[in-house]
């Protein structure tokens, strides 16, 4: 699907020069999918406060022998 967006094309060169990118269009699409991937982080860092992430496996559970 083609769209036109008028981007700034600096920041696009700048990028492809840092990352090492051929075309517009793999620096844009990479920094598309960088900028989900970085906001979905934050999303599951904000959830971190909500969960209870300790697992407390009782004794003989998993294989575990039980400890005194």
């Amino acid at each position: 699907m083609a769209t036109n967006l008028d981007v700034d094309i600096a920041a696009i060169e700048s990028l492809m020069g840092m990352a090492g990118f051929k075309s517009k269009r793999e620096a844009v699409d990479a920094a598309i999918r960088e900028a989900i991937s970085w906001r979905q982080q934050l999303k599951a860092l904000d959830a971190l406060g909500t969960l209870d992430l300790l697992v407390h496996p009782r004794p003989g559970a998993l294989g575990m022998d039980a400890r005194p």
